[in-house]
């Protein structure tokens, strides 16, 4: 582990000017959820300061676990475009973490002094325990505080369907709320009028919901052809891959607290703007998509 750290760590901190342990988190998003991000940087994430810490949630929420790809690119998802929007969420998580959190302190990780705090395990035996036990708190703190944030969600949905109900609007959610208020961004960023209020609604359902079921509700539109051009295809597409969702927050916070309890009230206070910088980093990641793809 420490040598794959120096590795990547050297190449991404040179061209990125981020520190090593940022750009070994930002490069490990290509291939692990942000729920695994945790387990990476156990070894040294009370040495990690604020500002790196911060990345390094932005960096999980802002892409997919590579696993997943398989999955949507099933759905009729374009594997070129989640491919690339998965490289374009380092620099882009990166960026909006520091427009966000500029970086005011020197990084206390560096790859000259670098030591475990942990006693290496003894046998293969002892080393699977271990990680199934740092797996285990994972999940445990993962799904607890998820089940609170998706009953936090449906209650403002319960909420906001009754008093719409009251004026005549019963399915009103959150959802279809973001999709209205997002369309015109939606075209702003280059979907047509006629298609903003979808990518609207779609990008919404990311937000209140997660990727997963926006990929499944734009997947009918993929599979018949003509019903949506090119670009706007892309755009969405870019737009909703990543993890960047409410109920992210509280995957975030419950796996991070898992491995650093002391570190807990630090990572919820982070989890708001976390969302915003990864939100922002899909949707640069899309516009920029939807111009060289409008430029063909």
């Amino acid at each position: 582990m420490g040598l794959l750290i120096r590795i990547l760590g050297s190449i991404f901190q040179k061209a990125l000017n981020i520190s090593k342990i940022e750009s070994f988190v930002a490069v490990t998003t290509i291939f692990l959820g942000q729920n695994e991000i945790p387990a990476i940087v156990k070894p040294f994430i009370d040495r990690m300061n604020r500002n790196e810490l911060f990345t390094a949630i932005c960096s999980g929420m802002a892409s997919i676990a590579g696993s997943m790809m398989i999955g949507y690119a099933g759905m009729g998802v374009p594997i070129d475009y989640l491919l690339a929007a998965s490289l374009m969420a380092i620099p882009g998580g990166i960026l909006f973490a520091r427009i966000l959190s500029p970086a005011t302190e020197p990084s206390q990780v560096t790859f000259e002094n670098l030591s475990f705090s942990e006693t290496p395990p003894k046998s293969i035996i002892e080393a699977a325990a271990n990680g199934a036990m740092t797996g285990l708190k994972i999940a445990a703190g993962v799904a607890t505080v998820v089940m609170a944030f998706v009953a936090i969600i449906a209650l403002i949905n319960g909420i906001i369907g009754g008093v719409g109900g009251w004026f005549g609007f019963a399915n009103v959610s959150l959802e279809s709320i973001f999709g209205y208020v997002l369309a015109p961004l939606a075209w702003i960023m280059g979907v047509d009028w006629s298609d903003a209020n979808l990518a609207g609604s779609l990008i919404g359902q990311k937000l209140a919901i997660n990727e997963f079921v926006a990929y499944l509700n734009f997947s009918p539109y993929l599979q018949t052809s003509g019903t949506l051009d090119v670009k706007t295809i892309a755009i969405i597409s870019f737009a909703l891959c990543g993890f960047a969702n409410f109920g992210s927050i509280g995957v975030v916070v419950g796996a991070f607290s898992a491995i650093s309890p002391k570190r807990a009230p630090e990572i919820a206070q982070l989890g708001l703007r976390a969302l915003a910088a990864a939100t922002l980093s899909n949707l640069m990641s899309a516009t920029i998509a939807g111009f060289f793809i409008g430029l063909a």
